[in-house]
């Protein structure tokens, strides 16, 4: 899409497009026969235990003897788009004993500037940190 021999500059070129400068230049990497193959086996061990994560994935790895670091095999777990299947926290849900503020604006039309204002006190700064309320 991008002509680097064009008369047209590639800059021009690209905003045209509407992409970034930088996308013109970028020279996308191989993967290399190794990350292939250590993808091909961390497949085949999310197949079986859809539950583990990059952690227990090095260490069903190591078991094998293949020596990988975790945040290499969390790079290719993300490349892959494969992620550990496990129950994570609903925090929608409301906890029963938690009091229900009512909504003071309903029923009410806001049609000019300056007519509602809005502050989140949940956070104020301090001299070191914050303090919540």
């Amino acid at each position: 899409m991008i002509d680097r021999e064009h008369a047209l500059p590639v800059s021009r070129q690209v905003r045209l497009v509407g992409s970034a400068r930088s996308s013109a230049y970028n020279q996308p990497h191989p993967v290399s026969e190794a990350d292939q193959e250590l993808m091909r086996r961390l497949d085949e061990l999310h197949l079986e235990f859809p539950f583990a994560g990059a952690r227990m994935l090095v260490r069903l790895l190591k078991r094998e003897a293949i020596r990988v670091g975790r945040k290499h095999v969390g790079t290719l777990m993300k490349r892959m788009g494969i992620e550990a299947l496990y129950c994570k926290p609903n925090t929608s849900r409301r906890h029963a004993k938690h009091k229900i503020w009512p909504y003071l604006l309903r029923g009410m039309t806001i049609n000019r500037a300056n007519q509602v204002w809005a502050l989140d006190t949940s956070y104020i700064p301090m001299a070191r940190g914050f303090s919540s309320i």
